[in-house]
């Protein structure tokens, strides 16, 4: 300290220092200095800065000052040499500053009032800083400006946690695809670019000052609220709610406009991101001032995290609500009118109350009429919904070739090698089609190519696809509503379900020896035999241990090939294996792929043996003009990319686990539950009207799944008697998102279990 005071002694001579203590600070060396009538000071330290900059500050400061006698800011004090910015080394500058008494935003509780007071102040804040002009401030670009939020992206790198860091690339990329363009649009003036709780001071419950102009930069006006925001949004039950406090209080000082508060929420989320990528940066450049850069980071994740949650269009009209503006509604009559306009009734909508989604991210959807959905039910966006990965890659191979594999490109060739890396050796090779329904009809093609027999051996429920070829081997459609029936060449074995045969897993064997007998009495020669390890329009029945490798034994032995359908269940789902016939110990001859590959791009595919693709190279060419383009592949490689990099089958076994051990626990307090089973992020629970019957209880499961979406939560129900609740959710989904989902049905079975 004796070095501070020998600076201050030669550069403020009239000023006599009884105390000097070091403040913590970010980028700048900060002393508070108590003289000898027991006035305190800012002393301000730092090197790299522009002297025109620190002045421009000062004049600012002083404006202010003379302007606004509310509240209290620090003012400029000149040294001996009547200078306010005095350079004592080779770009080191000090600056003596007048301190501003009270307590910090974050040392005191968030009464409404206050909340309401903070947005008072900033309004009359801005109201000045608006009236003010600073070529330096103005011409200056800094990193912690919301609009170049972007120049922050190279520090994504220093985010070490995989499940953090994509929360930042997606809004770093709903900046950049809907915000960005939008700026342009906006107010515009200096802002303080700060006001986060510890540069806000208050005094009995409401704002008195604020401290720390060293951000002040031109930008968007509404920046002002989209970075003092998340600082009072921290451990928040309802960030949107403490947020329109904020809101209103400036908006009675300085009216916002309407398209500002549209964009005020990924504002926010912005600033969140620029606070966390800045501190994982500097943490790792700086470990010995970790504390203090760390000081809000946690904090910044947790409600970055609850911020994905909250729909946007929610967000913006409680915003606009709190300025005085009307809020448009949405009429799902008219929407649906207009649907029935163009699309058959025959494409069926889900829920007594229809959805009409506007966005999603992650395991969350966003309805139209602001709705924030927790996904447990779509099982095609896998990794999830908008993952910025996937994203990107499709856009940026877009932008570079978009062809067909009548070309060679390397995209094909990279994608091929790392999908078949996750398939036993014997399955080499691959075609590429658009969806699991041209990848059933492409397989059952490969298997009579291939096989003696003409007869495909299907399972009593199963479902493989909507083309022709598909409905005629999925007994789900050909029996069901509609439904024609089996066609002859249909050899149709029963559901082996343990459930409703009242058998054990090793009953297995025994299922597949009267599932032979029954191939055999057909008298039919067989071509193929199809199945799903866990079918899931089954509602979601498990196949039994021993089954599928003892039907297999079967079916090769007459010449037949053995497809299995990993549509559904594929790509590391079951959480135990990357695919489901590896439950059962079993190699397949093909196998189908679909709706998750591409993430929810159009992607399907057909992985099979050298074998079987001998046998269709015979002068027929096979072609699919989407089927394997470098689009479709470079997103296909990123799913697997972020299957691995952020442990998703992983992560489905913890959390499916845990689902169905609680499930198993209501089980056996409430006797409508008849079965839990599945694996990892594909199960099922039944539902019973009568236990020891086990009578459906479809009617139960319709209710459930409608009461669970009218909690916003989406499952599915399906099984020959509808009754089974079916979830299948993004394999993002974690234990928060398994914790409510299970505290609603809990609530729900204490009421109709």
């Amino acid at each position: 300290m004796e070095n501070i005071r020998k600076i201050v002694s030669q550069n403020y001579s009239s000023l006599r220092i009884s105390k000097i203590q070091k403040l913590e600070g970010y980028e700048t060396e900060n002393y508070k200095l108590t003289n000898d009538q027991s006035q305190h000071f800012i002393l301000k330290i730092q090197d790299n800065e522009n002297r025109l900059r620190l002045l421009s500050e000062h004049h600012i400061l002083n404006e202010l000052s003379n302007n606004i006698k509310l509240f209290d800011i620090p003012h400029p004090i000149k040294g001996s040499s009547k200078e306010t910015v005095i350079e004592i080394g080779e770009g080191v500058f000090i600056r003596l500053l007048s301190f501003v008494e009270g307590a910090f935003l974050y040392e005191v509780s968030h009464s409404e009032q206050l909340l309401s007071s903070l947005g008072h102040f900033l309004g009359k804040l801005d109201e000045q800083l608006l009236l003010l002009e600073s070529y330096n401030i103005e011409n200056q670009r800094i990193r912690w400006d919301n609009r170049y939020a972007l120049d922050n992206e190279p520090y994504l790198e220093y985010i070490n946690d995989l499940s953090k860091r994509k929360l930042v690339e997606y809004f770093f990329l709903q900046f950049k695809s809907f915000v960005s363009p939008k700026l342009a649009y906006l107010r515009k003036s200096i802002i303080h670019n700060d006001a986060n709780d510890r540069n806000v001071l208050t005094q009995d419950g409401r704002v008195s000052g604020i401290i720390d102009f060293g951000d002040m930069c031109y930008t968007q006006l509404i920046n002002e609220l989209a970075v003092a925001l998340p600082y009072v949004l921290f451990d928040k039950e309802d960030p949107v709610q403490a947020a329109c406090l904020v809101v209103n209080g400036y908006n009675d000082v300085l009216p916002l406009e309407k398209k500002e508060l549209e964009l005020l929420y990924y504002l926010i989320a912005i600033r969140l991101c620029i606070s966390v990528c800045n501190s994982a940066y500097h943490v790792q450049k700086n470990p010995d001032n970790k504390n203090y850069i760390s000081i809000s980071e946690e904090l910044a994740w947790s409600l970055l995290k609850k911020w994905i949650s909250i729909n946007p269009i929610a967000a913006g009209n409680a915003f606009k609500e709190a300025c005085g503006y009307d809020i448009e509604t949405i009429s799902l009559e008219n929407s649906l009118k207009r649907r029935y306009q163009f699309i058959s009734k025959s494409m069926s909508i889900s829920y007594n109350r229809p959805i009409e989604m506007s966005g999603a991210a992650f395991q969350y959807m966003y309805s139209a009429d602001g709705e924030s959905i927790l996904d447990a039910y779509n099982n095609i966006p896998i990794v999830g919904h908008c993952h910025p990965t996937v994203v990107r890659a499709g856009q940026e191979q877009m932008a570079l070739l978009n062809t067909n594999t009548r070309y060679i490109y390397d995209i094909l060739h990279q994608y091929s090698e790392k999908l078949i890396d996750t398939f036993p050796q014997e399955l080499d090779k691959i075609f590429y089609v658009n969806s699991g329904s041209a990848a059933s009809d492409l397989a059952i093609r490969l298997a009579l190519t291939h096989a003696k027999g003409e007869a495909i051996v299907v399972l009593e429920n199963s479902y493989h696809g909507n083309t022709q070829l598909g409905i005629d081997i999925s007994s789900y459609k050909f029996d069901g509503q509609g439904g024609k029936g089996d066609k002859e060449f249909i050899i149709k074995l029963p559901m082996p379900d343990l459930y409703r045969k009242g058998g054990r897993n090793e009953n297995g064997i025994q299922l597949a020896i009267e599932a032979i007998n029954i191939i055999k009495a057909s008298g039919k020669k067989v071509a193929a035999f199809i199945a799903e390890p866990i079918m899931g329009c089954g509602g979601q029945v498990p196949l039994p241990r021993g089954y599928l490798k003892t039907v297999f034994d079967y079916v090769r032995k007459q010449g037949g090939v053995c497809i299995v359908d990993e549509v559904q269940i594929g790509f590391g789902r079951v959480g135990t294996h990357f695919w489901g016939f590896e439950q059962h110990d079993v190699i397949p001859d093909i196998v189908i792929l679909g709706k998750p590959m591409g993430n929810g791009h159009p992607m399907g595919g057909v992985v099979c043996t050298k074998e079987v693709v001998s046998s269709f190279e015979n002068g027929m060419e096979f072609f699919s003009s989407f089927g394997g383009n470098s689009v479709s592949c470079a997103i296909g490689l990123s799913v697997l990319e972020v299957l691995e990099e952020e442990k998703l089958q992983e992560n489905a076994l913890k959390v499916g686990s845990y689902i169905m051990k609680e499930l198993r626990g209501m089980q056996s307090i409430f006797p409508i539950i008849g079965d839990v089973r599945g694996s990892g992020l594909f199960w099922g629970m039944e539902l019973v009207s009568d236990p020891e019957s086990k009578n459906p209880g479809t009617i139960l499961a319709k209710k459930l799944k409608n009461h669970l979406r009218a909690k916003s939560i989406l499952v599915g129900t399906d099984g020959p008697f509808n009754n089974v609740i079916k979830s299948k959710p993004p394999l993002c989904f974690d234990m928060d998102n398994a914790d409510e989902l299970l505290e609603k049905i809990h609530l729900w079975l204490k009421k109709n279990g």
